[in-house]
């Protein structure tokens, strides 16, 4: 395994992390008619890798689940969706929280793009010394 398969792979685990915040932003606000219809964050779950033969160690994305949070029971009678009480679901999506996961999912990829560049500035000035 060599720096760029390392980097791939924490690349790929950001992007799944980066994704399931953008979905949970998408999903911020939406109602449902019913407390299981509603949506619910997913959240991506992370395993370590490791290379038995080399010693080194990677991530890897184990499954993205759906997190256990209770949605939010509000009055809105004139909602097309609202029960019988008046009332609709809520995501219970914390747009704050989405936020900050997806800045640091965000700069977690641009320090392994600056990791890579720095591998592939030291190859290249290796090999002129040749």
């Amino acid at each position: 395994m060599n720096a760029f398969s390392l980097a791939q792979r924490g690349m790929s685990a950001q992007m799944v992390r980066m994704n399931a915040a953008a979905s949970n932003l998408a999903n911020a606000g939406s109602v449902a008619a019913s407390e299981g219809e509603a949506y619910r964050p997913v959240r991506a779950v992370f395993a370590e890798d490791l290379d038995r033969a080399s010693g080194q160690s990677t991530v890897r994305v184990r499954s993205v689940v759906r997190e256990n949070t209770a949605p939010t029971r509000r009055y809105e009678p004139g909602h097309p969706l609202a029960d019988a009480n008046g009332e609709v679901w809520v995501s219970p999506v914390d747009e704050n929280a989405e936020m900050v996961e997806m800045l640091e999912a965000s700069r977690q990829y641009q320090n392994i793009v600056e990791a890579l560049s720095t591998t592939k500035q030291l190859m290249l000035d290796t090999m002129r010394l040749k």
